[in-house]
Parts: C-alpha cells; sequence; structure tokens
C-alpha cells in the first residue's frame, strides 16, 4: 500500500489547482464568503462528513468518524488539524499567473496554502478512513490576521464538534522567507510570542506656546512615558524570558505654537510567558498613572488582549517531531533554539488543549535570506509544498491512535 505521502503526491494537481484557485479571490477578516464557498464545494463531493459552517463568521467544520476501533482499547481519540483562511489588506506584486483578481487583497501569508494542505489531509484521511482509528475535526478558519478568529471558533465548539472534547490539536504555517524550503521547525514549550496593545490617552490643559506655565502641557508627559517604558522593561524583566514593548504610533497637537488638551500613543507589547504576559501590562499602567500623577495630569490606558503565547505542549511536541522525522527523512525537522517574536491565533486552541504548531519553509528563493518575508507584496510560496503539508498533518492524525 502506498504511504499517505505518496497519495498526496498523486493528488499534487488537484490540491495546487485549488490552491491557485483560492489565492486568486483572497479575502480578509472574519467573512469570506468566496473563500467560504470555495472550501464547501471542494468538501460536497466526499461522503460521511459533518459539515457545519460558521453562520457570525465564515468557518467551516468539519468532523470525520474514523471506522476502526482505538486498538489500545477505550474510545477513539479526536484529533483537530487547522487551517486558516484569511488573506492580508496587500497589493499583490509577485507577477504569479494566479495572482490576486482583488486590488489591495492578497494571500501574502500563505493562508491559501494552509486550506489547499488541510482539504489534502482530508482527502487522504477520507480514503483511508474506515483504516483510521481516531476521529478527526478539521478547523478551517477565518480572520486570523489580527481578527481572532480562532478565539471565536473556540467560543462557537469547535473543539466540542466530535461529540466529546478534543484530544489533540495540530497546525501548521508556511514562510516565504527564513526557512529552508521544505524543512519543518518547531520547539517544545513557548513558540511564539502572546501579544497585547494599549491605547494610551494623556490628559492636561492646552493653551498658548509661549506661556507653557499657564498649561498642562501633555506632550512632554508622553514623550517621559515612552522613555520610561523601556526602562521598565530593561530593569523589571529577565533577560531570559524576554518582553518586547513598541510604540508604533504617538498623536498631539496642530500646531508647533499650540499646547494641546491630549497626547495619545499606542503600544504593542511581546511576552514570551504568560507570567510576564498580565505584569508587564500591569506595571505599564502604574508607570504611566505615577508619571502623569506626579506632573498634575490624568492618563487614561485602554488594554486590548490579543492573543496568548502559543505554546506547544513538550509530549506532542516530541510526537509531531518524531511523525515528521519518519515520513520525509532525517534532516526534514529541525528544533528551534528561540521562539518567534510574531503571534497567533492557534494559541486560544493550545491553551484549551495539547498540541503543537509546526513552521514549514516554503521559499522560492535561491536561499531563505533572499525570499520575500511574510506579509510582502512579494510574498512566494512553492507549490511544491503543499502535499508536503497535507500529508504532514494526515499523518499526525493517522498515528495518533497508536501513540496514545
Amino acid at each position: 500500500m502506498p504511504t499517505l505521502l505518496e497519495e498526496a503526491e498523486l493528488l499534487r494537481g488537484e490540491l495546487i489547482g485549488f490552491r491557485h484557485e483560492l489565492h486568486r479571490v483572497p479575502e480578509v477578516g472574519l467573512h469570506l464568503p468566496r473563500t467560504q464557498a470555495l472550501v464547501l464545494e471542494r468538501l460536497g463531493g466526499l461522503d460521511g462528513l459533518e459539515i457545519t459552517p460558521g453562520t457570525r463568521q465564515s468557518s467551516v467544520t468539519v468532523v470525520l468518524r474514523g471506522g476502526r476501533d482505538n486498538p489500545l482499547g477505550g474510545g477513539r481519540q479526536v484529533v483537530l488539524l487547522r487551517g486558516d483562511m484569511d488573506a492580508l489588506p496587500v497589493t499583490e506584486a509577485t507577477g504569479l499567473d494566479f495572482s490576486s483578481t482583488l486590488d489591495g487583497t492578497m494571500h501574502a501569508c500563505g493562508h491559501d496554502v494552509h486550506m489547499a494542505g488541510l482539504y489534502g489531509a482530508l482527502r487522504l484521511l477520507h480514503a483511508r478512513r474506515d483504516e483510521l482509528a481516531v476521529d478527526v475535526v478539521f478547523m478551517f478558519q477565518p480572520g486570523e490576521e489580527t481578527y481572532d478568529g480562532a478565539r471565536f471558533m473556540v467560543q462557537d465548539g469547535v473543539l466540542e464538534a466530535a461529540g466529546r472534547r478534543v484530544d489533540a490539536a495540530f497546525g501548521l504555517h508556511v514562510f516565504s522567507a527564513e526557512y529552508e524550503n521544505g524543512v519543518f521547525y518547531s520547539r517544545p514549550g513557548p513558540l511564539m510570542a502572546g501579544c497585547d496593545e494599549l491605547f494610551v490617552t494623556v490628559r492636561g490643559e492646552g493653551g498658548h506656546g509661549s506661556t507653557p506655565h499657564l498649561t498642562r502641557d501633555p506632550v512632554p508627559v508622553a514623550c517621559e512615558m515612552v522613555l520610561a517604558m523601556q526602562t521598565l522593561v530593561t530593569r523589571h524583566f529577565n533577560v531570559f524570558d524576554p518582553v518586547v514593548a513598541t510604540i508604533g504610533k504617538l498623536v498631539s497637537g496642530t500646531a508647533g505654537n499650540v499646547i494641546p488638551d491630549t497626547a495619545t500613543f499606542d503600544v504593542t507589547l511581546r511576552t514570551f510567558s504568560p507570567g510576564h504576559k498580565e505584569r508587564l501590562c500591569s506595571e505599564l499602567q502604574r508607570l504611566f498613572r505615577g508619571i502623569a500623577e506626579g506632573h498634575g495630569l490624568t492618563v487614561e490606558v485602554e488594554v486590548a488582549p490579543d492573543y496568548p503565547v502559543t505554546v506547544n505542549d513538550p509530549a506532542e511536541y516530541a510526537y509531531a517531531a518524531g511523525v515528521l522525522t519518519d515520513v520525509f527523512g532525517d534532516g526534514a525537522f529541525r528544533e528551534m533554539e528561540f521562539p518567534v517574536p510574531g503571534s497567533e491565533d492557534f494559541s486560544h486552541v493550545l491553551r484549551e488543549v495539547p498540541g503543537a504548531f509546526i513552521m514549514l519553509g516554503a521559499t522560492t528563493a535561491d536561499s531563505p535570506a533572499e525570499g520575500a518575508s511574510n506579509h510582502s507584496p512579494r510574498a512566494a510560496f512553492d507549490d511544491a509544498v503543499v502535499p508536503k503539508a497535507a500529508a504532514a498533518l494526515a499523518e499526525l492524525a493517522f498515528r495518533r491512535a497508536h501513540h496514545c
């Protein structure tokens, strides 16, 4: 009998064709009607699937029931496989013959590859459902790019879609640069940073620039907060459990000789442990309020919790590393030394159930360093990784019953 990887290669043309179809009609956010329709159209020809389209967002949840009993006894395990669906507000500049047909929108982060890979895994497991000794939940998720779609799907019950809670969850993400083509990467424990945003408004009392002593100027107070923030980061947090605090927006005033009433700035925070995530938000609020009070001003801090830290369960990471090495050979899986400072909403799933998230190099450049990075209008992903992604996800589910 051929391996799942060999079967995936036989589906290469169909899977790559599906990827190109999705790439031409990218959609942003939680509401992806064309994308959802294309996924449902592909699933329509497969019997025995339990398909639930999302209503408050354009998700698709699919349950495939295994036909074999658990070889280790007890009930069948439930494994979740995830692929995100949304694109970015980016104008494509790749010159590919399947480029986006929609101005200002592009699959610049490879989610079209993720969908085609997840669909391919479903096809492979569906063909072997009589041998399958687990139930599999396929999570086609919108809104990963800052819309927190995974959190909404968890709230809507994706982890209980098979009638009992998922035992393990796996997902993968392709990269158009940084990682060697066709090689899988991951690490146990923290893999990607948690993310929070702070929206800070410093309130004073404006007036004429020639008489600052008659005002309560918010501008230097806001600047003091910006500088003090970096000192707090370096003096209150262990360098070996790093935190990153960045201000990307600072706005105040209308003219050089007018002291404004307010100054505002926006902060993005990246942390690699849940404890530091909560502590950093708390300490920055305390710092800002203390500085404002010291100058006789007030400050308002709005905290927008974004994504938790993406944490791979050590046992599930070891399982995934072993499966991928066995399937793709020595050197095909590499352990990362450091976490990634970007964030990922699959963290909501991994916070609820054990699992692992895997990176897959998909650069089309001669070397990873030469590729245009994810989110670039020139980001290009190698079609050859699509069947690899399909086989990887399928094997992680198929072998699961023999692992537990």
